[in-house]
């Protein structure tokens, strides 16, 4: 059986805890018969496709058009073959790891999470007296259809919502059916979804279930991906490097200190990723706790509410309609969206050095870089961490647009909007460990970086005027640009240059010992010590709970 990110559906072989379940079997691809003349038929499972030539093909502008034969075609199953998103067919072996969190089975599993924790926090409350505290082996057996919930129990609740036509009912029925047998239970069925509405669940599954995926998946992946930039920041630091302004030869800098830039940027990124508190309401159809005040007038709900919530590990929104806000999803998609914006910038700068010459790239054998070019070996990684980043960003960007308007006191556009979270996060993570592949196929080409210095004298011109600066020669801007600008300059045209300067002994030697290797300024120093500026920036803290 399937789960996967976006269509909801896991296979046991993807997930090690689905181990123990029957694989399901998967249509195989048969034999594709040869094209004959003008009607051909491709055998794809029981599915025939066949090539018209017809004049009602024609009036669509189309000369051919492919119909599905209607006496040979059935439903597909899902397969990487068949998968309408690529994260659960091509890519799903790269983003696999959200499925337990991101997926349908997903938030049936958070679903009966919330519902059993909410039936042994109202056995806790003293006015709530027709549900008296569980004895050990009754809360045993609460926590037990947590702990063992499998896809079997899954399909059950798919199978009750298939009558009822509400997932949320269908998992309250399924745990009184779980519960029938247990006595202590059985006497408190119907405070299963007590004074609950369906976003009282709903709101605090889908804060569980990114709270999960952000701490198991994406962020020990975010730092695996700053962890391998940090390390390029360090092996390159001495490695000088002519910077472009512009596309245009600039002042040097060192390749490590470039990629330190980056490393640092998305560890900033990442604690502000990390600040954001999922939050959770839990007030009843409207928020104002209407019908527990009717059924239990003494107690004190805002407050129940709120420790039933952070029991959960989630911030409390006490202020809300019969939805919680999603302000916060805002926030954390738009923080994820300026990660990934700063990722895509660095795989832009790796693929211009990679076309500069800068980085050679290890290839690997059977690989094929173009159809019809054999030579060429594509920066494909990035490329493909680019596009997915794109995808992701677009994806998010709905989300943090879309879910914080709900007419009045809430509509059911964000309901089918939620079912599309593990989206973009699917996709980032795809881009990420893109991303990471291409990192650990990359080599520095020190001879190109050393050309491209050497034919670049002119950018001496700044320490030179500077220095002129310092001792008061008339001009210095001046006179360094009519040497320099839109001409070839050479090492010995910069020296002679030098030479002929009114400078003190010191200052003129130490400026003809400069070179376009050397004159890098702090750049050095400023990549070997990235680890230090990523930790002062993190913290401990985040580290803790990426960790």
């Amino acid at each position: 059986m399937d789960a996967r990110v976006s269509s909801g559906v896991f296979t046991s072989n993807h997930v090690p805890f689905l181990s123990n379940l029957q694989p399901r079997k998967l249509q195989t691809l048969r034999s594709i018969s040869t094209l004959n003349n003008t009607k051909n038929i491709h055998p794809l499972s029981n599915v025939s496709f066949h090539l018209c030539t017809t004049s009602s093909s024609r009036s669509h502008g189309f000369k051919q058009v492919v119909n599905i034969s209607k006496d040979n075609s059935c439903e597909f199953e899902l397969s990487t073959l068949t998968a309408l998103s690529p994260l659960d067919g091509r890519y799903w072996g790269k983003v696999k790891d959200l499925a337990p969190y991101m997926s349908e089975y997903g938030i049936i599993y958070f679903r009966v999470l919330v519902e059993i924790k909410w039936l042994l926090m109202l056995s806790q409350i003293p006015e709530v007296i027709e549900v008296p505290s569980f004895s050990a082996e009754a809360r045993s057996y609460l926590q037990g259809l947590i702990d063992g919930f499998s896809m079997d129990d899954a399909l059950e609740v798919k199978k009750i919502e298939g009558v009822t036509n509400h997932d949320v009912k269908a998992v309250e029925y399924f745990l009184k059916q779980k519960c029938q047998s247990q006595p202590e239970i059985a006497k408190v069925l119907e405070f299963f979804h007590f004074a609950c509405t369906s976003e009282d669940i709903n709101n605090l599954a889908h804060a569980l279930m990114l709270k999960e995926a952000m701490t198991k998946v994406m962020f020990p992946t975010m730092d695996k991906l700053i962890e391998a930039i940090c390390k390029m920041a360090k092996a390159n630091a001495s490695i000088s490097m002519l910077s472009r302004t512009h596309g245009q030869p600039a002042s040097p800098t060192t390749l490590g200190k470039e990629m330190a830039i980056f490393a640092v940027r998305l560890s900033r990124e990442m604690q502000e990723i990390s600040r954001v508190k999922m939050m959770g309401k839990f007030a009843g159809a409207v928020g104002n706790y209407n019908a527990h005040l009717v059924a239990y007038p003494k107690s004190n709900w805002p407050q129940i509410a709120e420790e039933f919530v952070t029991s959960l590990g989630l911030a409390f929104n006490p202020y809300v309609t019969q939805i919680e806000t999603h302000d916060y999803m805002a926030n954390l998609y738009y923080a994820i969206i300026r990660f990934n914006n700063i990722l895509i910038d660095f795989d832009r700068d790796i693929w211009g050095y990679i076309s500069l010459g800068y980085f050679k790239q290890i290839t690997k054998a059977g690989e094929i870089g173009s159809s019809t070019m054999p030579h060429k070996v594509n920066p494909i990684d990035f490329e493909n961490s680019e596009g997915n980043l794109g995808k992701a960003n677009e994806d998010l960007t709905y989300l943090s647009m879309k879910l914080p308007i709900s007419r009045w006191q809430r509509d059911l556009t964000d309901s089918t909007v939620l079912r599309n979270m593990g989206g973009g996060l699917g996709h980032s993570l795809l881009a990420y460990k893109s991303a990471l592949q291409g990192i650990g196929k990359l080599q520095v080409n020190e001879a190109r970086l050393s050309e491209d210095l050497n034919k670049a004298w002119e950018v001496l011109a700044e320490p030179i005027q500077t220095v002129m600066r310092r001792y008061g020669v008339p001009e210095p801007y001046e006179k360094l640009k009519e040497l320099t600008r839109g001409r070839a300059v050479t090492k010995e045209r910069i020296r002679e240059f030098i030479e002929g300067l009114e400078l003190p002994e010191e200052a003129k030697s130490d400026l003809m010992k400069l070179t376009p290797h050397s004159y890098v300024g702090a750049a050095i120093e400023l990549a070997k010590t990235v680890d230090s500026a990523v930790n002062v920036i993190n913290g401990s803290e985040v580290f803790e709970t990426i960790r």
